[in-house]
């Protein structure tokens, strides 16, 4: 014989639970008289026949056909009040669930006109928090009949949403504001991304209750990963590399150059080479190349010039770039570099390629 349920409760503080089904799998065998319990934080809610029949609030409840009306259709004529009838009982957490985190996987890129490349990467980070509104609505929609739905379900569809609305909105104002201007108004970003998902956590039952950036900067990405994004042609690409080598090379006499463009990249990458060499004499100018093309070399090398070849290979070409030999036969390919075919084989001339420097 089926078990019937006298008293229904669930006396779980529900730390990461958003819904909790009573029993977690089939349905609860209950009768007229049976007592529910329902906690502060929580509301219950019966189906039967994937039927919403009713919610309870705090506090205890004796389930008669008065605060369940459609019980009288579902059950029948009832005998002495004591009709078995089964139900599934849902408890819904309706706490806020606070401090949830939020990023950006990858950088969201914005206009900033009059710098650079015309575009900023930035990056930020945050929290946000939520909680259940409508429970009916957010079990009809979202859980459906699992018997345990946790925040880890849901949240991945939330920072979708968000991300979202700050890329929109990030979009929108930095058609009036500058990139360091985006980054001193984050309470208004903040407050808008709350505006603008409000009813997207409204349709499924659910309410955002805080939305913050914590952190909005420019991207760290190197020149490598903004050309293998498609924001940099070849020859722009070239020059980011021979700022770092110039930067680099001063930094270090030894010798070595990294590739660390991100700061540029979100200010306005573009300008970086021609600030560095601006205002700089010939003779200073014909230095710094010859640091930038010879990074690897030592101090004096870089200091004097590098020695590049009367004729080379795109493989000899490349290591002098610091590139990989794709990269050059690309750029020949795409005519930016001038090389002459010999059979099935590419020569560079040394003045092709200081030409190719020069931008």
């Amino acid at each position: 014989m089926a078990r019937i349920f006298d008293v229904v409760e669930y006396p779980s503080e529900m730390a990461d639970e958003l819904v909790h089904r009573f029993p977690e799998t089939g349905v609860a065998d209950l009768r007229i008289g049976s007592q529910v319990i329902v906690r502060e934080s929580q509301r219950v809610v019966f189906f039967r026949d994937g039927q919403a029949l009713d919610s309870f609030g705090p506090g205890r409840h004796t389930i008669v056909t008065a605060n369940i009306p459609k019980l009288i259709d579902l059950v029948g004529k009832l005998f002495n009040d004591r009709t078995p009838f089964t139900a599934e009982v849902y408890y819904v957490s309706v706490k806020e669930f606070a401090d949830r985190k939020w990023g950006t996987p990858q950088p969201i890129i914005v206009r900033n006109p009059g710098m650079g490349l015309g575009v900023a990467l930035l990056q930020a980070f945050g929290s946000y928090s939520f909680q259940v509104k409508d429970p009916q609505q957010f079990i009809t929609q979202i859980v459906g009949a699992q018997g345990i739905y946790r925040t880890s379900d849901i949240e991945n569809r939330l920072r979708t949403m968000l991300l979202s609305k700050l890329q929109d909105l990030l979009g929108e104002t930095a058609a009036k504001s500058s990139v360091v201007e985006l980054i001193g108004l984050t309470d208004e970003l903040s407050a808008g991304v709350r505006a603008k998902a409000q009813d997207d956590f409204a349709a499924i039952g659910l309410l955002l209750k805080s939305f913050y950036i914590g952190n909005l900067k420019p991207s760290e990405k190197s020149a490598e990963e903004l050309r293998a994004m498609g924001m940099l042609d070849m020859t722009t690409y070239t020059q980011l590399q021979a700022a770092d080598a110039l930067r680099d090379a001063a930094q270090n006499p030894a010798g070595g150059a990294g590739l660390t463009a991100g700061i540029g990249a979100g200010m306005g990458i573009g300008n970086v080479l021609s600030q560095s060499l601006s205002g700089m004499t010939p003779a200073a100018g014909a230095a710094a190349t010859g640091a930038a093309v010879g990074a690897g070399a030592t101090a004096g090398a870089a200091a004097g010039g590098a020695n590049i070849p009367s004729v080379m290979t795109p493989a000899e070409a490349a290591q002098i770039l610091r590139v990989s030999e794709e990269d050059v036969v690309a750029a020949i390919n795409a005519g930016d570099l001038k090389a002459r075919k010999i059979g099935s084989a590419f020569r560079i001339s040394k003045e092709a390629l200081e030409e190719f420097l020069k931008g």
